[in-house]
């Protein structure tokens, strides 16, 4: 059997009582979600007959050696003070990287996402991205920076796991240079953007469809404090669902007029400028996706993440061509499609 498993399964029997005793001896454990790190969800099911039948909640397992989970109590607590749906914490056991957390459905968004259901989903994720972004306190966050190292390392996991090892693409020294270069631009965009709280990966497998509150909010533990369309351009240019071109343009322009409206950014950051922030935002994060989906198969043995690359491959091909100062990119990048 799995010794993690029983070691979490210890856990809760010593822990469950101290916080739900109604729940007695009686419920079930069951996967509920891996993501593309070493932890592990699964469902607490209540099986009792009376007030707890049927109540759930989420155990989380992050190997300590492995995953560092102050980080996720850290801003689970701020995203909840800010009013933004995320689990709450009902045990927290760093020690042996083991927490309890209220059950925030089995619903994502990318399961209710059509024509139909669009409108409002997106509504409310964009109203609750605003809240993260304007009640994060600016001082005495716990968020690390997105400072130009990191934006330059992510971008490199395309050259070396995308690149080099998964299309085995030998690269000319022009061809180093220019990727340089054209990294090099994308960041010095990305650091001229307002800096908010960015949860860094907010998408439509990290949102869930709640009745009250939605969304809910979860993945949220690398959070980073950067540029303030990272996370607009993680949504609406979803590495997992695409739109046409004039719907997402209709959503950006609502949102830029909302961060207008709301103070957060200067009413002289017109649409043009808050779209080139965007569009140059979503081909940093794009190129670092398609190098983290080469590296989950050839390193961590998911391959279900290589369906996800020509989506997202395309995003940046299509994206840089309309910038002639991306256009080495969108040369190589289309020839790889």
């Amino acid at each position: 059997m799995d010794q993690r498993l029983e070691q979490l399964e210890q856990w809760i029997v010593q822990t469950l009582p101290q916080h739900f005793p109604h729940w007695g001896d009686a419920y079930t454990l069951a996967p509920a979600s891996a993501d593309a790190s070493f932890r592990r969800y699964f469902r607490l099911t209540a099986a009792q007959q009376g007030e707890s039948l049927g109540e759930s909640l989420i155990v989380m397992d992050a190997p300590p050696e492995k995953e560092d989970s102050a980080p996720f109590v850290a801003i689970a607590e701020t995203l909840q003070r800010c009013g933004v749906q995320a689990p709450a914490l009902h045990a927290v056991d760093l020690q042996q990287g083991f927490m309890l957390l209220s059950d925030l459905g089995s619903t994502p968004y990318l399961n209710q996402l059509n024509a139909q259901h669009a409108e409002q989903l997106y509504g409310d994720a964009m109203e609750a991205l605003l809240l993260l972004q304007q009640q994060w306190p600016a001082t005495d966050h716990p968020l690390p920076a997105y400072d130009h190292a990191l934006l330059m390392r992510e971008m490199e996991l395309f050259r070396e796991w995308y690149l080099q090892l998964h299309r085995d693409y030998p690269l000319s020294v022009a061809e180093q240079q220019m990727l340089d270069q054209q990294f090099t631009l994308l960041s010095e965009v990305a650091l001229s953007q307002p800096r908010v709280a960015v949860h860094r990966d907010y998408h439509s497998r990290n949102l869930m469809v709640t009745r009250s509150g939605n969304p809910g909010v979860i993945d949220f533990q690398d959070a980073v404090w950067g540029p303030i369309t990272y996370d607009l351009v993680s949504l609406l240019r979803d590495c997992y669902i695409d739109w046409p071109q004039v719907e997402i343009e209709r959503w950006t322009a609502h949102y830029h007029q909302q961060l207008i409206e709301r103070e957060m950014i200067s009413a002289t950051v017109d649409k043009q400028q808050f779209t080139h922030w965007f569009d140059w935002m979503g081909v940093q994060r794009h190129l670092k996706a398609i190098g983290i989906f080469a590296r989950l198969n050839h390193r961590d043995g998911k391959p279900g993440y290589l369906n996800d690359i020509p989506r997202t491959l395309n995003y940046v091909a299509e994206v840089s061509g309309r910038y002639p100062e991306l256009a080495p990119l969108h040369e190589l990048t289309s020839r790889l499609l």
